[in-house]
């Protein structure tokens, strides 16, 4: 039989990190993170952490130890490939422990990886067309990929030129594009995937309010401490939220205008990952932990 894997996917803001701690203590789990935000050290409030500590190189939140978070330098990259290596020892080591493993996050090529075991395409970074790419503008880009690979186009998060300079590169260089690149493999776990579901506009709701509270908890002064010790083009600056800071504190926009590119950014970052996970016919959606709990409780059994 293969390891048990229980996953808690869904968008952003769609209550994957309290559904996932209440179910990790009644099933005695340790959470690994699939967010791709949330891998760099120091970067707290913008990638919508919870609350917690780090100890011993591993985050804590409501006693539940969580792996893969606040680990990773802000000025260096980090690829689905490397999640996977890294995501495959953590579960074995939290059987080793005797706990359930339970997978969470909303970065759906991270949670495919993992749980599809996909091949990820080896294809060397190229420096003279990367330094031609990343002269063009996001808009640019998407545009490029769109005829390059219109499956990759539909689901990539925009905002991030990093990834679509990765996949225009893969699909230029490769003999194949970068969503046709991505070969399967056997299965290394056996995954219960559970989707949260959540009504649209509730979802918009929960985004506004998140937005809201980050920036009265402080990203503002978070992304300026950060720019004292990493350059603007460290990649942990793509994320949403501390692009539009970084935009604002030069002077593009006023305040108000800020926060509201930040909820829109969102908003889209939401119906990409909704996008997504539509197309996996895996995944189980619930409505509340009851349904989750009962899901979690038969796959154990």
């Amino acid at each position: 039989m293969l390891p048990q894997v229980i996953v808690i996917l869904g968008p952003t803001a769609s209550g994957k990190s309290g559904l996932a701690i209440k179910l990790a203590k009644h099933f005695d789990g340790e959470i690994i993170s699939a967010d791709s935000r949330q891998i760099y050290h120091g970067f707290v409030i913008g990638s919508g952490l919870v609350k917690g500590e780090l100890k011993d190189n591993v985050y804590y939140s409501e006693n539940i130890a969580h792996h893969l978070i606040q680990f990773l330098d802000p000025k260096k990259s980090f690829s689905a490939a490397e999640f996977k290596k890294i995501a495959i020892n953590e579960v074995k080591g939290i059987y080793k422990r005797r706990h359930a493993p339970f997978l969470v996050g909303g970065t759906g090529l991270y949670i495919d990886t993992l749980i599809k075991n996909l091949d990820i395409p080896q294809i060397k970074p190229n420096k003279a067309l990367r330094k031609k790419l990343e002269e063009k503008s996001n808009e640019e880009l998407l545009k490029q990929l769109e005829l390059l690979d219109p499956q990759t186009a539909k689901i990539i998060d925009k905002n991030n030129p990093r990834r679509l300079v990765r996949a225009i590169e893969v699909s230029l260089l490769g003999e194949l594009s970068f969503s046709q690149s991505q070969k399967q493999g056997k299965k290394l776990f056996d995954a219960l995937k559970i989707g949260i579901q959540i009504d649209r506009q509730k979802l918009y709701q929960n985004i506004d309010e998140r937005v809201e509270r980050m920036i009265e908890d402080g990203l503002i002064r978070e992304v300026e401490d950060l720019l004292k010790f990493y350059s603007k083009s460290a990649p942990a600056f793509s994320g949403i939220g501390y692009s539009q800071v970084i935009e604002y504190l030069d002077g593009k926009y006023i305040e108000i205008e800020m926060i509201q590119k930040i909820k829109m950014a969102t908003h889209a970052y939401a119906r990409r990952q909704i996008t997504w996970f539509k197309r996996d016919k895996e995944i189980n959606w619930v409505k509340n932990y009851k349904e989750a709990e009962k899901l979690t409780k038969e796959f154990i059994s």
